[in-house]
């Protein structure tokens, strides 16, 4: 065998998936992939969020099957719940942009997006395509098909509404659009510059039977997705199960289903299928030109392969390679070429992977890189060279001659002027540019379908091989050894020379008097600049600036400011903090989120946050709040005054709570915290006892215990999506209206995303309701907010969102609350 030259280099490559390190080599896998290297046919999955796939038949068409398999979210998940944190919004998509992908790393299918943004709840498809911008979000769908080639796309949900969500019924839309649109070559032309039309064969319907909603019918098509793999050692009800277990911030965690399970399926578009899924599609190599010599070549490989001498194989595998390359079909070309060099790896016993030193690195700094190379086999490496990508300033080459024994591991560390950062942050792509409601901007259409940066930086390793070059790439990322996780691999960061968070998100004035609002910093490189806060019109800020000098690499400070209003009417502004790095500006934060299922996360938002000019009163100062599935309200109560205490169930029952001017519990805390069932006595004493108690809203299933209040209702699955729909006082007289403050149509000006969910129902007379509103067509709700007196005390229940709008600043959503807070004595 002829020596092996290997060369790396920083590239910025068209795909970038989160590897923690090599792909797998075992031989569950190298079995699974000569399967797959043998079949030629994809499926695409499409439906409108994070968990509306069907991990069962993903797993079944990718590692059964062996089709390519991708499933396209329209969105990233933005406006769902999280049951296992606070995030909300943007922050939450990308905390389930990370659970899908994690999900994929289990079903073996692939990751895709379009740049819709996940709005909230939405009642019909009329609605959803008018927020999404209906052609810009086709045109990412039909980017995506073409890009992929799916010879069979199946949707979730139908276009008639069974899926209950205007999202799943604009899914089943756009993916009958998408079909035709994608074959055309006057619908979206701008593509063709990178892509060709594509023709689907079908489209399909994955009919369901979700609760009482039962679309599948004996005479559909259907497919028995519950075969067990001896290979793998699992039937695919396990595999599914495990996927979707990764959408933890939806609660989603899944029991294994083993046995029989039928998929059900109505053709849309195209041909019915009749015995197979596939029906009318070549998925052999017959379907490419020379493509018969392959399988030939293939079938002799696999009938040779000795499972204890992988790399007996590797010479026949890199022979086919050849082969591969050469076919004229450019899809399938570039497809196969890449599994069969991974097959190759894993047959030869290679590994190897680039990693930075330090976890982070300012833009344009130097990075220093270690490069790990190991062979269990006869593999001699001579020659090994670590290079920058062409463009880059002061590339330096580093080459050193080496012959690496079986089972030896081989280190090669670069520590100075190695290579440059990318000049731009890892900031993900879709948040890079502010965005109105219903979709992200993106700075080119092509980066639709990415469900990552595309340009995060990788590293490139070259082998001479057999006499003939083989690339492969691994995305450059950081390690580092936890002493109770063990061997951690995270994405590597490249940050803004230096950061500025404001202490707070909303600042809120109900009189003249100063705050001070602290800004804390962080240095990335060595550096040396001032921070300021931008002039504002009505308000007045000083210092003007703050200068700093010599901050080293990592240093972190806080630095003050103080701000007064100069005008007492009422408005929101803008504070945007500027920090200026010789001559340069940069107005970013940094946000780093962490989970034990998903990598770290690290964005850099706006430096930014309001201030709030309201007229608003309180009344009472201690609040308890009892945690529920995650919400900021305690912070946004602090903001305003408020001395917040988080209730353990030791306070609960073992404290005195008429120390509390008011019990507030957290968004669905009725259904994650069982405790509360042997709470709640304690709960209803209190309030009977003269207390006021404030529940915010839960869903309906399931719940901790029956009945939440001291009288019975039920809590239903109504909300009002319009988040300006039309605000009716039933009860004017009721205090939680007029004290302390007095409430007006102005309070509900300026709400977000929604006006409330999961309205109750089924109201005990014992309870005022307080508000009506609805959605266009739809009757009056007067389930929003209902108020009863127990005892001495007094109880609330709410399903306003409070949650979003009290950290969105929105002054009436906190002129209310208050009073919901204050109970007159």
């Amino acid at each position: 065998m002829k020596p092996i030259k290997i060369l790396a280099a920083i590239l910025l490559l068209s795909t970038a998936a989160f590897a923690q390190t090599a792909p797998p080599s075992d031989l569950v896998t190298i079995q699974q992939s000569f399967k797959k290297l043998n079949v030629l046919g994809s499926v695409l999955y499409m439906a409108a969020h994070p968990d509306d796939e069907n991990t069962r038949l993903l797993a079944y068409l990718a590692q059964e099957k062996h089709y390519r398999t991708g499933y396209l979210s329209l969105t990233r998940g933005d406006g769902g719940q999280n049951l296992i944190g606070n995030e909300q919004s943007e922050i939450l998509g990308l905390i389930r942009t990370q659970e899908l992908l994690a999900a994929r790393r289990v079903d073996g299918a692939e990751q895709f997006f379009s740049r819709a943004n996940d709005f909230g709840f939405s009642k019909g498809p009329e609605e959803t395509l008018r927020i999404w911008d209906h052609e810009k979000v086709l045109g990412d769908a039909v980017w995506v098909i073409r890009k992929f080639r799916p010879d069979v796309i199946i949707c979730r949900f139908p276009t008639t509404g069974e899926g209950g969500h205007g999202h799943h019924t604009s899914s089943a839309i756009i993916a009958g659009e998408a079909f035709k649109a994608a074959a055309d070559p006057t619908r979206f032309p701008e593509q063709l510059k990178y892509v060709q039309t594509w023709q689907v064969k079908r489209l399909l319907w994955n009919t369901f039977n979700f609760g009482t909603t039962n679309t599948t019918a004996p005479n559909q098509f259907k497919i028995d997705v519950g075969v067990y793999n001896p290979i793998i050692g699992k039937g695919y009800g396990e595999v599914a199960a495990d996927s979707r277990s990764n959408h933890k911030t939806q609660g989603f965690g899944s029991a294994k289903q083993r046995g029989s399970l039928f998929e059900y399926f109505k053709t849309i578009l195209g041909e019915a299928p009749v015995n197979d899924l596939m029906d009318g599609v070549n998925t052999t190599w017959s379907r490419v030109k020379g493509g018969d010599v392959i399988a030939t070549d293939l079938a002799g490989i696999k009938k040779n392969f000795d499972a204890e001498h992988p790399d007996n194989s590797v010479p026949a595998l890199v022979a086919l390679l050849t082969k591969i390359e050469q076919i004229n079909d450019t899809y399938w070309r570039s497809q196969k070429t890449r599994e069969i060099k991974d097959l190759i790896a894993a047959c030869a016993g290679l590994w190897f992977e680039s990693y930075a030193m330090q976890p982070y690195y300012a833009v344009g700094d130097s990075i220093s890189l270690v490069s790990n190379l190991y062979t269990a086999n006869k593999l001699k490496i001579s020659e090994y060279t670590i290079s920058t990508a062409p463009g880059y300033a002061n590339s330096i080459v580093d080459t050193k001659g080496y012959a690496l024994a079986p089972n030896e591991f081989w280190r090669d560390t670069i520590n100075k002027g190695t290579a440059k950062i990318a000049a731009k942050i890892t900031q993900p792509y879709w948040l890079s540019k502010p965005h109105d409601l219903g979709t992200y901007t993106l700075a080119n259409d092509t980066l639709a379908g990415s469900p990552e940066n595309p340009d995060y930086p990788r590293v490139r390793f070259g082998f001479d091989w057999e006499g003939r070059k083989i690339f492969f790439e691994r995305k450059l990322v950081y390690k580092y050894v936890d002493q109770a996780k063990g061997e951690i691999y995270a994405p590597l960061v490249v940050a803004p020379p230096v950061t500025a968070n404001i202490a707070n998100k909303d600042y809120i004035f109900s009189s003249q008097k100063p705050q001070t609002v602290q800004i804390k910093l962080q240095s990335f490189t060595k550096a040396s600049g001032s921070i300021s806060l931008k002039p504002i019109a009505g308000w007045k800020i000083s210092p003007e600036k703050i200068d700093f000098t010599g901050k080293a690499k990592g240093a972190e400070w806080v630095e003050s400011f103080t701000v007064v209003p100069t005008d007492s009417k009422p408005g929101n502004s803008v504070l945007q903090a500027v920090v200026n790095i010789g001559g340069k500006e940069w107005s970013m934060g940094i946000q780093r989120i962490a989970y034990d299922h998903i990598p770290a996360i690290t964005l850099f938002p706006p430096a930014e946050a309001k201030l709030i000019n309201i007229d608003l009163k309180t009344a009472g100062k201690k609040i308890g709040y009892i945690a529920g599935a995650g919400d900021v309200v305690p912070e946004a109560l602090t903001q305003i005054g408020y001395d917040v205490h988080q209730l353990t169930e030791n306070d609960i029952t073992n404290t005195d709570l008429s120390v509390y001017d008011a019990i507030v519990t957290g968004v669905r805390a009725y259904n994650v915290n069982p405790r509360l069932v042997v709470e709640q006595p304690k709960l209803m004493d209190y309030v009977k006892n003269g207390g006021n108690m404030v529940v915010q809203y839960n869903v309906f299933s399931p719940l901790v215990l029956n009945q939440v209040g001291p009288y019975p209702f039920r809590i239903g699955n109504s909300r009002v999506t319009d988040e300006n729909a039309k605000v009716t006082v039933i009860d004017p007289q009721n205090p939680v209206l007029n004290y302390p403050n007095k409430i007006t149509d102005a309070d509900f000006e300026g709400w977000i995303q929604e006006r409330g969910l999961y309205f109750v129902n089924g109201i005990d007379s014992h309870y005022k309701t307080i508000l009506n509103m609805n959605d266009p067509g739809e009757a009056p709700n007067p389930g929003s907010l209902i108020v009863g007196d127990y005892g001495k005390g007094r109880f609330i229940y709410t399903s306003l969102d409070f949650f979003r709008e009290l950290p969105a600043g929105v002054p009436g959503a906190y002129r209310l609350f208050v009073n919901l807070l204050s109970k007159p004595r």
